[in-house]
């Protein structure tokens, strides 16, 4: 288990406030529309941000994070106005498989119920 500074959790969560409304209201390219920031994990000299997001459809992935990086030099730059930072961490995108795994299990507990309740 990783071990977080203050001041990381502190970053990473402006950071992860701040994306997600730029996403929403500022970047206009629709690879981006529907997406959610989940997380955001700072090295811990502050220098690299990790961006995670999911999207509603898992087949859209890789176009979201196509648009991501497009948008990742505009994200930097309202990063660095909004936030009083001597750096602004350079941004990696991933996307998050928790909630795909999430889904997984959520259909195989309702398959197995549907199972049981049919045997019944």
């Amino acid at each position: 288990m990783k071990i977080l500074s203050i001041r990381q959790a502190r970053v990473g969560d402006l950071i992860r406030q701040t994306i997600a409304e730029l996403i929403q209201r500022r970047v206009k390219d629709p690879r981006v529309q529907g997406i959610t920031i989940t997380g955001v994990d700072v090295s811990v000299d502050l220098k690299v941000g990790r961006i995670y997001f999911c999207v509603l459809d898992p087949a859209r992935k890789d176009d979201a994070l196509e648009g991501l990086r497009s948008a990742a030099g505009f994200l930097r730059h309202e990063l660095k106005k909004g936030l009083h930072l001597r750096a602004v961490p350079s941004l990696i995108f991933s996307y998050d498989e928790s909630f795909d795994y999430g889904s997984k299990i959520d259909g195989i507990l309702d398959h197995i119920s549907k199972h049981e309740n049919h045997d019944s």
